[in-house]
């Protein structure tokens, strides 16, 4: 019997009759002779609130107990998604990570998956029960709750398809699937049918909010193709799988847009071997995600670095930097918010050449400013003012032809 992994995101959950809706669809796919795993976020807003909760109560919750809370909202659509299927004549068991066999390392609130032990779940299948599992958690070897970081539930589906061997993984959402860039962005842009990997890795890394980028990157690893569709129809939605004949003909697949980015720049670096050793290691140890770096060129012995992160990890950062600078005899650290990166993203751009200079002359002629400049084998992002994404992102769409049917 084919088995079936679906993933439900939190705005497929928002309610008794959404829920409904996912059992109702969960059912109609066992039905269709399949053995189906079904994994289901908090619901929407749900996890927000649970944060806002335990910030009320301190504003800086130790992790352990933090996942403890935050575990508890797909605990409770879990629950009802199974009484849902119940209810409609079907058999279902609801299952928490751990009870899934799900086990984590034990880093709390970004725990990373070291084993799943899938047994479980498949002595329910075997009964001939739909499992809901929750999804965004686990256990570590103590027997202690995790979670997986914002968007977790994808790195769920794609873990246990593996797992489990599953035929088919969907990813359902409250779109119709992957675009070349965001709609509310950018109202031309297109349903993209068939996405590498790769593509999706840069998209999701580069600010696309349709998966969570630690998902793809496993997908990738463990080759699970997977279908990102709606939850709220039928229709076909957008297929993400390795690399095949004729996708380089396609020398950019999308346009990425990410803001709330912040820069930091610290001045009259002493070039010399372990300065910038000392400021990135001292950023990794505060487990601060950066991004884009980018180092001028020596001048008279000192050189400045600058890098990008989320503003919120600039919110985290304190006073670290200012003692790092001072320890090796750099000068000022500036630190900017308001900025956003644009990623132009596709893997034709290993065959085509042209790209940067359509990308940089479409913004020029928009009168946007490019600040820092990342390239890798098949993106190109730049950082830019906050206030000009929108239309930056227009400009690229269209200079690379993505408004066209």
């Amino acid at each position: 019997m084919p088995l079936i992994v679906q993933k439900y995101g939190g705005t497929s959950m928002a309610g008794p009759e959404r829920i409904q809706a996912v059992a109702k669809r969960l059912l109609q796919t066992q039905q269709e002779g399949n053995a189906v795993v079904g994994i289901v976020s908090a619901m929407s807003g749900v996890t927000n609130s649970l944060i806002r909760l335990a910030k009320e109560i301190t504003p800086d919750p130790q992790g352990r107990e933090l996942d403890m809370l935050l575990a508890t909202g797909e605990q409770t659509t879990i629950a009802l998604t199974a009484m849902a299927i119940e209810a409609l004549g079907g058999k279902a068991v609801s299952m928490t990570g751990a009870q899934a066999g799900i086990l984590t390392d034990d880093f709390y609130t970004k725990a990373k998956i070291d084993q799943i032990l899938p047994s479980p779940i498949q002595e329910h299948l075997h009964a001939g029960a739909i499992v809901i599992v929750a999804g965004f958690q686990g256990e570590t070897r103590r027997g202690d709750i995790t979670t997986l970081g914002r968007g977790g539930s994808d790195l769920t589906a794609i873990a246990l398809a593996s797992a489990l061997h599953a035929d088919e993984c969907h990813i359902l959402t409250d779109v119709d699937g992957v675009f070349t860039c965001d709609p509310r962005i950018v109202p031309k842009a297109k349903k993209i049918e068939v996405i590498a990997y790769e593509e999706m890795l840069e998209m999701a890394s580069s600010g696309s909010k349709v998966m969570q980028s630690r998902s793809v990157e496993f997908a990738k690893k463990f080759n699970i193709p997977f279908e990102v569709r709606s939850s709220f129809h039928e229709a076909r939605g957008t297929i993400v799988q390795s690399e095949s004949r004729g996708m380089e003909q396609v020398v950019v697949r999308g346009i990425s847009v990410e803001g709330n980015q912040a820069k930091v720049t610290i001045t009259n670096v002493p070039d010399h071997p372990g300065c910038a050793a000392r400021i990135f290691t001292a950023v990794a140890d505060a487990q601060l995600v950066i991004d884009v770096i980018v180092q001028d060129v020596s001048d008279r012995g000192t050189t400045n670095i600058s890098f990008t992160l989320n503003s919120e990890e600039l919110n985290k950062m304190g006073d670290l930097l200012e003692r790092i600078a001072l320890e090796i005899g750099a000068g000022s650290v500036r630190k900017e918010s308001g900025i956003a990166k644009l990623s132009v993203v596709g893997i034709g751009m290993r065959t085509h050449s042209g790209v940067a200079a359509k990308l940089f002359e479409c913004l020029a002629r928009g009168g946007i400013n490019i600040q820092m400049i990342s390239t890798s084998e098949i993106k190109i992002a730049v950082i830019i003012d906050e206030a000009s994404i929108h239309q930056a992102a227009q400009l690229a769409h269209t200079a690379f032809g993505l408004d066209r049917e």
